[in-house]
């Protein structure tokens, strides 16, 4: 992690924008879409990864001001999407090095058919209202998010699903007899994600299960981290998000964590103090999932990156990306 990355108010010595987007809307004709969106991209410079299904929208790109402008343009003439949900932070570099046009069956991945959004969601609540509705006694607060992703930082009394992937938690959610439409009677049920895209489909489901009141946080983390004063503010720890970034703390700034390059996970200096910890080939977190021939392939590509490093070239394999199992918000 080094300070070039660092987020920070929008000036002239800033010259990324980064744009987290989505859209839960019809586009019967998503396929169609894609190389137009794609050619928009490229030619505004543009770079980050946008998934595109039938129910919607989802992505984040980074690029400079007129470039993300340009194409935030193509996406608001694309019919539904003229209000998307958009949050932007700014950055000294671009956290993304190629760009993607993905087509997906669902832009965020949950695995539960008919499930519509734009038909039947939560209510949403504005970050500075949030902190009254958690603080109430008969909230029951649920963070929607993985386990590598609170791991890092939650807000105090949420209920971890302790999920690998988003796809896992409407088997979670069935499975905990104190979240039964009986037994939360006369109880609000809050949900949160990082940046609101999860908790458009996890309060519809939560809601197709027979619970009345579900509430959820508009904007989500970012949002949240955005707009409400640290001394003010019941989130702890930092915010993990999918790019070169790892984390983020109040006011979007940049976090401590580092990431695995074998795994993806964030790491903290705990972990790369452990004797388990390779860099670029193995963490406390994966050390014992990979084997001899994946940890070979692993040294070969930090290999790669060092040799890139001393030509001063940016190597591809130093990308932080989310791998492909991960679902979460802003195409994570």
């Amino acid at each position: 992690m080094t300070d070039a990355s660092h987020i920070a108010a929008p000036d002239n010595d800033v010259p990324f924008v980064v744009a987290a987007l989505y859209k839960f809307t019809a586009l019967p004709d998503f396929e169609a879409r894609q190389p137009a969106l794609l050619e928009a991209c490229r030619m505004a410079d543009v770079y980050g990864t946008l998934l595109l299904a039938s129910e919607g929208i989802n992505g984040t790109i980074a690029g400079s001001r007129s470039g993300i402008d340009a194409v935030l343009a193509h996406i608001r003439g694309i019919p539904g999407c003229q209000d998307m949900e958009l949050k932007e932070s700014f950055a000294y570099v671009n956290p993304f090095f190629r760009m993607k046009v993905r087509l997906k069956k669902e832009i965020v991945t949950m695995g539960v058919p008919d499930i519509d959004p734009t038909e039947s969601v939560g209510t949403y609540v504005e970050p500075d209202a949030w902190n009254d509705l958690i603080s109430d006694p008969d909230v029951i607060l649920i963070d929607t998010r993985n386990a590598y992703e609170t791991g890092i930082g939650t807000f105090k009394g949420a209920i971890d699903p302790d999920t690998t992937t988003f796809r896992e938690f409407p088997d979670w959610f069935r499975k905990q007899e104190s979240l039964s439409p009986e037994a939360v009677r006369g109880k609000k049920v809050a949900m949160f994600c990082t940046g609101g895209i999860r908790c458009e489909k996890a309060t519809a489901f939560v809601k197709q299960q027979g619970v009345e009141d579900v509430f959820h946080l508009k904007g989500g983390i970012l949002k949240y981290l955005e707009t409400v004063p640290r001394e003010e503010s019941l989130w702890e720890g930092e915010c993990f998000v999918f790019d070169q970034r790892v984390s983020i703390k109040h006011g979007l700034e940049l976090g401590s964590y580092d990431m695995c390059h074998a795994c993806r996970r964030p790491i903290d200096e705990q972990d790369k103090a452990s004797p388990l910890y390779v860099p670029g080939v193995s963490c406390p977190s994966c050390h014992s999932t990979s084997d001899a021939s994946q940890k070979k392939r692993f040294e070969e590509r930090e290999r790669q990156v060092e040799l890139a490093e001393q030509r001063g070239e940016q190597h591809i394999g130093t990308a932080h990306k989310a791998p492909s199992v991960r679902s979460g918000d802003g195409c994570d």
